[in-house]
């Protein structure tokens, strides 16, 4: 494996673009940062920071024509060692085999028409109509195990399943194509808190077994202790504070940081989650 990061942001900046400098928006502002082969780097903030335009950039989600697409203003992005800034079209979708993206409430946008199986195998078959059925039903079916779904759960639509459930599905469906990256905006929002745990588990598993880069994004800093100890903690557009999780609570350098671990002051810590064996 090369030493050469899975990411590598350098002075970074993204922007909404608008035609009114008054409704122009600067949603992330000179970041530095590295994701090594095989890390897990989770991001922290509250609503507005910037986490999730950072987690479309790097999932190869910038400068593309859609209104909710932020636009790489400034500085440079390396995916898996490509310039992400000025990327051709083609050059773009060759890179984005190798990146899996679990967006926002990613259950809720499953195609309706297609089974369970379907959808998770839907990103082959939109590269390779030609793929063999036969060997795309495996790769579906040891990843519908992966996830800690009945096999029976191919068969089924998504308005069968719970929240929770469809959750995991998209959770396949980003992992189909064998990413050596994985962007997860807030996996866990809108689930319920009972099996919060058990979807952040889920990817914890995957990543420990298949040993793929991830960036993670959470709102919930105890979370955070369930993925990774590597930690990025973003406010209002900036990183104030990078590192080892507890190393960067026990000695904040900014306000936003300092009342973060004032808060986390009678919680006890989580250990991450355990391999499955």
């Amino acid at each position: 494996m090369t030493d050469a990061p899975a990411v590598k942001a350098r002075d970074l900046s993204l922007l909404y673009p608008s035609s009114n400098p008054q409704t122009r928006s600067v949603a992330v502002n000179g970041l530095s940062f590295d994701i090594a082969p095989g890390e897990v780097l989770a991001v922290v903030g509250e609503t507005g920071s910037g986490k999730s335009s950072l987690a479309k950039a790097v999932a190869l989600q910038a400068d593309i024509l859609d209104a909710e697409s932020p636009k790489i203003s400034g500085g440079s992005l390396e995916v898996i060692g490509e310039q992400v800034r000025g990327i051709s079209g083609r050059r773009r979708d060759r890179l984005s085999l190798y990146v899996g993206y679990l967006r926002q409430e990613a259950g809720d946008f499953l195609e309706p028409r297609l089974t369970v199986g379907e959808n998770v195998a839907e990103p082959i078959f939109s590269r390779d109509r030609h793929f063999d059925q036969d060997e795309a039903g495996e790769a579906v079916a040891t990843l519908i195990d992966a996830v800690r779904l009945p096999l029976s759960t191919m068969n089924k639509y998504p308005h069968e399943l719970s929240k929770g459930q469809r959750q995991r599905v998209a959770i396949a469906r980003s992992m189909i194509l064998e990413p050596k990256i994985l962007v997860a905006d807030d996996p866990t929002a809108g689930i319920d808190v009972t099996v919060r745990s058990a979807i952040l588990d889920i990817i914890v598993s995957l990543q420990r077994e298949r040993g793929f880069s991830a960036l993670i994004v959470t709102a919930d800093l105890g979370e955070v202790r369930r993925v990774s100890n590597r930690v990025a903690i973003m406010h209002r557009g900036i990183i104030v504070g990078i590192g080892d999780l507890e190393e960067v609570l026990a000695d904040p350098r900014h306000p936003y940081v300092r009342d973060l671990a004032r808060s986390l002051d009678h919680v006890a810590p989580l250990e991450l989650a355990a391999p499955v064996s």
